[in-house]
């Protein structure tokens, strides 16, 4: 069975729901160490981003060994905070809409496949015991909940704030 992990429907409904939000809005931070809905979504870009290469090499390999980043340094670099809410969210939809497409033919076999030699104890939203082994479904699974995570950081402050 081929699953996509209610990407697709979280992304459009996310869509949805953000659309109508003003650049004021995508502007506020919560406070001066915390990142704005901008830098979040951002964030969530350079995360689908990575997310689609490392999903795309798990599947040559026996491992789930992949690179991490510096999303702090990245979310910086590409002042996310200075760029068009619009666009940054329709780049947002259209890169998890690509990944859902992935997650969807990624064959059972390379979705299942245990893998014992892994570093999900270091780049997972919800960390693997280095110990025990994983897979690249588990992998998947996370990227949504963490993604999930995130969306729920920017309705908190978008929605209460008004």
């Amino acid at each position: 069975m081929h699953t996509d992990y209610n990407l697709k429907e979280i992304t459009l409904a996310a869509f949805e729901e953000f659309i109508l939000v003003t650049e004021q809005q995508a502007e506020m931070k919560p406070a001066a160490d915390k990142w704005s809905p901008k830098e979040i979504l951002g964030h969530l870009i350079d995360s689908a981003s990575n997310n689609h290469g490392r999903f795309i090499r798990a599947q040559f390999t026996d491992d789930l060994v992949a690179e991490g980043y510096a999303q702090e340094q990245w979310v910086e670099i590409q002042e996310y905070h200075q760029q068009n809410w619009q666009d940054l969210l329709i780049l947002w939809r259209q890169l998890n809409l690509h990944l859902t497409n992935l997650m969807y033919v990624t064959s059972e076999e390379q979705r299942f496949k245990k893998r014992h030699h892994h570093n999900l104890d270091q780049i997972a939203f919800y960390h693997v015991q280095k110990t025990e082994p994983t897979t690249l479904d588990y992998f998947m699974q996370d990227y949504v909940v963490h993604l999930k995570h995130h969306l729920g950081q920017i309705r908190e402050i978008i929605f209460t704030e008004e």
